[in-house]
């Protein structure tokens, strides 16, 4: 009996590899995961209707009311147009901002995800980087759509009593500010999500800053305390989106946007270092 011995195979070895993963296909990923992700939408989504919808039902409520107001009232409304069709949106749609840019990070750290995305990626940096390059161009691009899509149909609701162009004084940089105030407050959320990669946790913390650790330096006496307030990231930031600077305001609206800028570079600086020592 004859017993036919075969020798194993060797496979086609792999080709060496060229091209190191770099930044292009790290943008690419990040792109590809953040709209697919549900929360994305659904976040864009609330902020289109608060920042269109919910305004305009606002506006339309309060122009119905008008001949109820004080004259004094009615004057405050006429100095203050963009009060009612883009700083009050504004104010609400922050929050669903901050939610959004901390779930762009920690979310991978719930999921368990990160770990896969460092593995494709080692270079933690890149993978950072991306992240936040992915974030910014699109908060900015949906920023300005939202707050020039705000500003025309809310003028066109309060233009009975409140007339408002893009001519006025400040009107353009106030609606133009407004999305760079949003991809500002994206990335600011981001890096509380990076740094405390727990979604509850950041969440809360950026919160807390924006709804009542602003406030609340407000009440701290003499001119100390209201530099503090005054230097506080939101506090600053939100400068921007009033047309005229205020006899009491301390910074200049490009100087607090500047501000609030400072601070979440600091903040990206120190997510970056943290992201880059600790374990996933």
């Amino acid at each position: 009996m004859t017993q036919t011995m075969t020798r194993p195979t060797v496979g086609t070895p792999l080709p060496p590899a060229t091209h190191r993963a770099g930044l292009p296909g790290t943008l690419h990923s990040e792109w590809t995961k953040l709209r697919t992700v549900r929360s994305t939408m659904w976040s864009l989504l609330a902020m289109a209707g608060i920042a269109i919808g919910l305004m305009s039902l606002i506006a339309w409520a309060t122009m119905h009311r008008w001949a109820r107001f004080e004259p004094r009232e009615q004057a405050n409304l006429l100095h203050r147009p963009l009060e009612i069709i883009l700083v009050r949106p504004v104010f609400i749609c922050q929050l669903v901002i901050a939610v959004l840019g901390v779930m762009v990070i920690s979310a991978e750290y719930t999921t368990g995800m990160i770990r896969s995305t460092l593995q494709a990626q080692p270079r933690r940096l890149t993978v950072l980087a991306a992240k936040v390059a992915v974030f910014a161009v699109l908060m900015l691009i949906v920023g300005e759509l939202l707050a020039f899509a705000a500003f025309f149909v809310g003028r066109q609701v309060i233009a009975a009593h409140i007339p408002v162009s893009l001519g006025d004084p400040g009107v353009t940089r106030s609606v133009l500010g407004a999305g760079l105030y949003i991809a500002v407050l994206g990335l600011f959320s981001l890096a509380f999500g990076a740094i405390l990669r727990h979604t509850a946790g950041a969440i809360t913390a950026v919160l807390g800053l924006i709804l009542i650790v602003s406030n609340l330096t407000g009440l701290l006496p003499d001119s100390w305390g209201h530099h503090i307030n005054a230097w506080m990231p939101t506090n600053a930031g939100q400068l921007i989106l009033y047309p005229q600077q205020g006899p009491d305001d301390l910074l200049s609206p490009w100087q607090g946007l500047g501000v609030f800028a400072g601070w979440t570079a600091l903040l990206l600086i120190v997510a970056a270092v943290m992201f880059q020592r600790r374990d996933a």
